[in-house]
C-alpha cells in the first residue's frame, strides 16, 4: 500500500494502529504495577525501587534520542525496526515480571537490567511505530485520525491489561501480551499502509538528531510535554498506593483503571472533532483545565469513597483522551510545517520519547523517595496525608502550568493546509 490519502481507510488505519494495543499492555504494568509488584514480592524498599526506576528511566531517556537518530540516519523502512523489537519485548517483559529468587543485591541488579531491556525495546518499537504514523499523512484532517486510531487501540490494550491482571494475575497477562504482540505485529508488517521509502540520498546526516531542537515551536511543545507528562506520571506511579492504603479500596483498583481508560477511549472521537474545529492546541489546553478541575477533588476523599473516586476516574478519563490523541497529532503537523516530512520523523519522536521517559523518571525518582522521607510506608496508615497531597494536588498544579505554556506556544502555523510549509528556524 502507498501512504496516499486514498489509502487511509479505516481498515488500513486499524492495521497500522492495532500494534498500539500490545505496546499499551506493556506500558501499563511498567508505569503503574511495577513499583507495587517489587515492593510486595521482593526485599527492596520504596526508596530503592524509586532509585532503580529513576536510573532506568534516565538511561532510557537518553537511549530514545539515540535510537531516533540511528533510525533517521539509516533511511530504512520502519517495519524493519518494529520486527527487530518483537523478541526483545517478549524477553524483557518475561524477565521483569517473572524474576527468579535471588539475594537482595542480585534482585536489585535484575530489576535494573530487566527495566533497561524493556525500555530499550519499547523505545525501539514505539519510535518506529509513531514515526510510521506521522509519515502517513500531514493533512490536519488526517493526522488526528491516525493518532486517534493508534491511541484508541492503545487504550483497549490498557483496559485489557488491567482486566487480565485483576482476574488472572501476571501469568495470564504475560501470555495474553505475547499473543497480542505477535498477532498485531504480524498484521502491521503485512497489511498496514507504508510511507514511501527514502532514497539513499535522502538519509539524514549524522547531525540530524539536532534538527528538532532548532525548531522554536518544537522546543515549546517539548516543554509542554515535560510538564504535562510529570503531571500525569505522578498519579500513575502512586495510583495503587493511593487506592490501597489511602482509600482502602485496593480490591477495586482494576475496575477504577477500566473506568478511567474506557472514558478516555469514549472521549477520543469528541476530542478529534474539537481539534478539527478549534485546533489541536486549543482542544488539548481545554482538556488540561478539565483534568485539573476534576482531579483536585481526589484530595478531599475519605477512606472507602468508592463512588466519589470512580466519578473522578470517569471525568479525568474523559480528559485523558485528549492527552493521548492530540499531542502526537500536533507533533506530526509541526514536522510537516517545518518541511521535515519523510526525513526526520524518527529524530523528532526520539526526542519526544526522551521527554516521556524523563517525565516518568522525575515522577518516580522524586515522588517515591520523597514519600519515604516523609514517613509513608506502603501497606500501613503512616504518612497518608503526604500521599494524598502528592497524588492529588501536585499534578493539578503542574497541569495548570502546562496549559499556560501551551497557550503561549507559537503553534499557529501548523493548522492550515493552505499555509505555505516552511522551516521554523527561529
Amino acid at each position: 500500500m502507498s501512504s496516499g490519502a486514498g489509502a487511509l481507510t479505516l481498515p488500513a488505519l486499524f492495521s497500522y494502529g492495532l500494534f498500539g494495543l500490545p505496546l499499551a499492555m506493556l506500558a501499563l504494568p511498567i508505569y503503574i504495577y511495577v513499583a507495587p509488584f517489587y515492593a510486595q514480592r521482593s526485599s527492596l524498599d520504596l526508596a530503592q525501587i524509586g532509585a532503580v526506576l529513576l536510573a532506568a528511566r534516565i538511561a532510557a531517556a537518553f537511549i530514545d534520542p539515540a535510537l531516533g537518530a540511528w533510525m533517521a540516519r539509516g533511511g530504512r523502512s520502519y517495519a524493519i525496526y518494529v520486527a527487530a523489537s518483537l523478541p526483545l519485548l517478549l524477553l524483557g517483559f518475561g524477565a521483569l515480571f517473572h524474576p527468579p529468587s535471588l539475594s537482595h543485591g542480585a534482585t536489585l541488579a535484575w530489576f535494573l537490567a530487566a527495566l533497561l531491556l524493556v525500555y530499550a525495546a519499547y523505545g525501539l518499537a514505539g519510535i518506529a511505530h509513531q514515526s510510521w504514523g506521522a509519515a502517513l499523512s500531514h493533512a490536519p484532517t488526517q493526522r488526528a485520525r491516525v493518532t486517534a486510531v493508534r491511541e484508541g487501540c492503545g487504550l483497549l490494550g490498557v483496559i485489557l491489561a488491567a482486566a487480565l491482571t485483576s482476574v488472572l494475575g501476571y501469568d495470564g497477562l504475560s501470555l495474553a501480551f505475547a499473543v497480542c504482540l505477535l498477532a498485531a505485529g504480524a498484521l502491521l508488517l503485512a497489511r498496514a499502509p507504508r510511507p514511501a521509502l527514502r532514497s539513499a540520498g535522502g538519509a539524514v546526516a549524522g547531525s540530524g538528531w539536532k534538527v528538532p531542537l532548532r525548531q522554536r515551536a518544537f522546543r515549546w511543545l517539548f516543554a509542554v510535554l515535560l510538564v504535562n507528562g510529570v503531571a500525569a506520571a505522578i498519579p500513575a506511579t502512586l495510583f495503587l498506593f493511593f487506592a490501597g492504603d489511602y482509600l482502602r479500596l485496593g480490591h477495586y483498583a482494576g475496575p477504577f483503571l477500566i473506568v478511567y481508560f474506557c472514558a478516555a477511549a469514549a472521549s477520543m472521537p469528541v476530542w478529534v472533532a474539537l481539534a478539527r474545529r478549534f485546533g489541536e492546541a486549543r482542544a488539548w489546553g481545554g482538556a488540561m483545565l478539565l483534568a485539573a478541575c476534576v482531579f483536585v477533588w481526589a484530595y478531599g476523599l475519605d477512606a472507602g469513597a468508592a463512588w466519589g473516586f470512580a466519578s473522578i476516574c470517569l471525568l479525568s478519563g474523559l480528559a485523558l483522551g485528549a492527552d493521548l490523541a492530540l499531542p502526537p497529532a500536533l507533533l506530526a503537523g509541526l514536522i510537516g510545517a517545518a518541511g521535515h516530512a519523510g526525513r526526520h520523523e524518527a529524530a523528532y519522536f526520539g526526542w519526544w520519547n526522551w521527554g516521556v521517559q524523563m517525565s516518568l523518571a522525575l515522577a518516580a525518582g522524586i515522588a517515591l523517595p520523597l514519600l519515604a522521607w516523609l514517613g509513608y510506608v506502603p501497606g500501613s496508615s503512616t504518612g497518608l496525608p503526604a500521599l494524598s497531597a502528592a497524588y492529588a494536588l501536585l499534578p493539578c498544579a503542574l497541569k495548570l502550568l502546562a496549559a499556560l505554556l501551551l497557550w503561549r506556544a507559537p503553534l499557529q502555523h501548523i493548522y492550515s493546509d493552505h499555509l505555505e510549509i516552511r522551516p521554523c528556524t527561529s
